[in-house]
């Protein structure tokens, strides 16, 4: 009868309830927490507070665009930019320096954001944090449920105070009802601090990649002409993915190209790889255009490093190459082995030869290929964690909306 019960409670979950969202800012990268947010806004209210950091700002070029963003986004107020979905941008101080100003910051994201919630006349609310640093403010707000979706081993970035994001998320981790991580090590380092830890796998927008796979996607003019074979990256470029194997691949085909889409973060030289004629950096590309460049690859690289970061990762990409119908290649990462579709290399020699078995064995998107993981949703994602919070709200003794 136990069991009924809780599945009655999980229809009922996540459905008409108004959830505070302490996230990345709204308009980088779709990422797996924007993927589950738009689907629970067809049901419920979200109100998206932008990046409050991970770390202390530094005296950079990038980091002060950052900072004169971040200012212009809160000159515009709460904002809504889609239906059921609004965003917040706070004025807040960096969560790092003296006590008094961590104290001052807590008090400014709280105004704000009790500010937003009585402007949108929010009730019964959730909070659901992406980030160690919400931390002070999460739990204050008035909720009946504290979620944390931990998506990383925040404390292993290196561009931030990794034992600060510790204490951070320590409490984090003692406010929440629920903890859902994306990785198994993730589940298991976190369930020593909170027992009531899950685990939800990354889904996969799969209608939107299998473009990659129908004869009317376009492929967009810069990679259209390029020699093949293509060997293609997306996503960020940043300190955890290894550009060895990009010159390696780039030397082994040198009648090929090299393709990396998308940005490089700013403590990342890449000016050697620059130097090697067939290797394309193609800049950041819109959401929407990722299925035509799909399209042109022949074998996706998914080439991160062996650290603590990346072994608690669940890489997003490798799923959506897949979706794509595409060959990949990645590092043996204990996530991407689960999925159990890629090959798998560690060092740059090793991709080499990966990618030429991929070669050998059938380039580009097949369709075939991709209905490996049609079953790997976001829409199965989201219906776990809906059964994960019912239950959640069973044993507090809360009835559902």
């Amino acid at each position: 009868m136990r069991r009924v019960e809780e599945v009655e409670f999980a229809k009922k979950a996540l459905r008409g309830r108004d959830i505070v969202v302490f996230s990345t800012d709204w308009d980088g990268d779709p990422l797996s927490k924007m993927h589950i947010m738009r689907l629970l806004a067809r049901e419920n209210r979200i109100l998206w507070v932008n990046s409050i950091g991970n770390r202390a700002p530094r005296a950079n070029a990038h980091d002060a665009r950052r900072i004169w963003k971040k200012l212009s986004r809160f000159t515009q107020g709460l904002q809504q930019l889609e239906p059921n979905f609004h965003v917040l941008s706070p004025l807040a101080i960096p969560l790092y320096g003296s006590g008094l100003a961590r104290a001052t910051n807590r008090t400014l994201l709280s105004l704000q954001v009790k500010r937003a919630m009585a402007t949108l006349g929010f009730r019964r609310v959730i909070s659901w944090s992406y980030l160690p640093a919400s931390a002070p403010v999460s739990g204050t707000l008035g909720e009946e449920l504290v979620v944390y979706h931990c998506v990383d081993e925040f404390s292993a970035f290196s561009d931030t105070n990794g034992r600060h994001i510790a204490e951070l998320e320590k409490q984090l981790l003692h406010k929440a009802h629920l903890c859902i991580t994306s990785a198994e090590l993730l589940r298991d380092s976190k369930a020593k601090v909170n027992p009531n830890t899950v685990l939800v796998q990354h889904g996969v927008d799969f209608e939107h990649f299998v473009k990659a796979c129908a004869p009317d996607t376009l492929v967009p003019q810069d990679i259209a002409k390029l020699p093949r074979p293509i060997l293609g990256f997306f996503g960020l470029v940043a300190d955890w993915v290894d550009l060895d194997v990009f010159e390696a691949c780039a030397r082994a085909y040198p009648e090929g190209s090299v393709v990396i889409i998308g940005k490089i973060a700013p403590d990342v030289d890449v000016s050697r790889l620059r130097a090697i004629p067939n290797i394309h950096f193609l800049g950041r590309k819109p959401y929407a255009e990722l299925p035509g460049y799909c399209k042109a690859f022949d074998v996706a690289l998914m080439p991160f490093k062996w650290n603590v970061l990346t072994l608690n990762s669940n890489p997003l990409k490798v799923r959506e190459y897949l979706a794509a119908g595409l060959p990949c290649v990645s590092t043996p990462l204990p996530e991407v082995e689960k999925v159990g579709l890629c090959k798998l290399a560690r060092e740059p020699e090793e991709y080499v030869r990966q990618v030429d078995a991929c070669l050998k064995e059938g380039a580009g998107p097949s369709r075939e290929r991709a209905q490996r993981i049609f079953h790997e949703s976001w829409h199965a994602r989201v219906e776990e964690i809906r059964q994960h919070v019912g239950e959640t709200m069973l044993r507090l003794g809360q009835a559902p909306h």
